[in-house]
């Protein structure tokens, strides 16, 4: 007689059951339930949702912000200067190299258009200035021997002296004497000004693209010597009136040249490098940069001296310039087609459509008056399977193949 086969024990039996189950819903394609709702005025809501998102993709993120491109911002940038022009104050031509600080023609200078100086100053002891703080004095006991302010001109002696002019006295100092405001004289330089003519020399390059263009057009007429920036005519001519860059800052001339200020000639370099590179084009820009109401810091001003020799004695005369600086500011950015943010923007466009079957969902679930009935309608609930009772191969504990499966036979009847 042959012997019986051994048989597989139940309880793997429906394990494997169970694992096939599970297995083949792996690999199976799942697909979310579509309903169609006939109500128009929440259509209305979704396709308007929906053209406001497409609208903003393609006519903002896309054509406004050309974001299928790659970008580079802030270019790698030089700038040369160059001044000319004289001018005249009492008794004296000006040129170039005295009112132009520094002279070596970078990014940032000054133009000097008013003075104030105090010639024939020697070391030596005078009165101090009455604008230095506690420096009036009735007698020596008022003044402390020794004593430095580091706002004022030199050092105490302790003797308390008649002033330059007047009757006031103040506290002697060993200095460069006379002090500023007691000889000071003001020479205007600003008549000529208007007219002094400032080349900007600007290339920029942007490394990413390999891409570089400078700001003057590329001619061998001699076209600089006699042109002058115009916005449609003469844009490679960067060449301008110091009058015509107040005026496009929006400043009187005058007053500016009188208490000084800071005014930013800003090169703006954005090119689109999918275009030809004669589209690539600067734009000029000028505005005043330092704060000309707050009267404690407005205008601009520096001093520095002039130093010589008279019988054997160091003189020296000190200039307090006022003026106009001029800062030359250069940003901009570069941008060429490129796959990687094009397929980002266009995922994140697709994706963000889904926005209007959010807000529709809640509005149709939270507020339309059968919202019960479309939440019945839109989702299936998941019944857990009754477990079998003990039997022949089969525990009570054991899984069956139901409970891998989803139940709601009133749902599905209704689709």
């Amino acid at each position: 007689m042959a012997a019986a086969e051994p048989k597989t024990p139940a309880g793997t039996a429906a394990a494997r059951r169970l694992a096939r189950s599970c297995w083949s819903a792996f690999w199976d394609y799942e697909t979310p339930k579509v309903i169609v709702v006939k109500n128009r005025r929440l259509g209305i809501v979704y396709r308007t949702v929906q053209l406001l998102i497409l609208l903003y993709f393609v006519w903002y993120v896309f054509i406004v912000q050309k974001s299928y491109q790659d970008r580079e911002t802030g270019p790698e940038s030089s700038v040369i200067t160059k001044v000319k022009g004289i001018t005249s104050s009492e008794n004296k031509v000006w040129d170039v190299e005295e009112y132009v600080k520094p002279p070596e023609g970078g990014s940032v200078f000054s133009i000097i258009t008013r003075i104030e100086v105090t010639p024939f100053q020697t070391l030596g002891t005078c009165a101090e200035s009455m604008r230095v703080r506690n420096a009036t004095c009735d007698s020596d006991e008022d003044c402390v021997a020794g004593q430095l302010d580091m706002l004022g001109n030199g050092l105490r002696t302790g003797r308390c002296v008649p002033y330059y002019h007047g009757s006031a006295k103040t506290c002697e100092v060993s200095a460069w004497c006379p002090v500023e405001d007691g000889a000071s004289v003001s020479q205007f330089l600003g008549k000529m000004a208007p007219n002094f003519t400032i080349l900007i020399k600007n290339s920029i390059h942007y490394p990413k693209f390999q891409f570089s263009k400078g700001n003057i057009e590329n001619r061998k007429d001699g076209y600089l010597k006699h042109c002058t920036f115009h916005e449609v005519s003469d844009l490679y001519c960067p060449i301008f009136k110091l009058g015509y860059i107040v005026e496009q800052a929006g400043e009187n001339f005058t007053q500016l040249a009188h208490a000084g200020g800071v005014i930013g000639v800003i090169i703006n370099w954005d090119c689109d490098l999918d275009l030809s590179a004669s589209k690539c084009n600067p734009k000029y820009s000028f505005r005043r940069l330092d704060p000309k109401h707050v009267p404690a810091s407005s205008g601009y001003n520096f001093r520095f001296a002039k130093y010589y020799k008279v019988n054997g004695s160091t003189t020296r005369t000190l200039i307090k310039a006022y003026g106009i600086r001029i800062d030359v500011i250069v940003h901009g950015q570069a941008g060429k087609f490129s796959l990687i943010p094009t397929i980002i923007n266009l995922a994140t466009a697709l994706t963000s459509i889904g926005v209007g079957s959010f807000l529709c969902d809640w509005i149709l679930l939270t507020f339309m008056n059968k919202n019960k009935v479309y939440s019945h309608k839109k989702f299936d609930k998941m019944v857990d399977a009754p477990k079998r009772g003990a039997g022949p191969g089969l525990g009570a504990s054991e899984p069956s193949q139901q409970d891998c499966a989803l139940t709601d036979a009133r749902g599905l009847a209704q689709l």
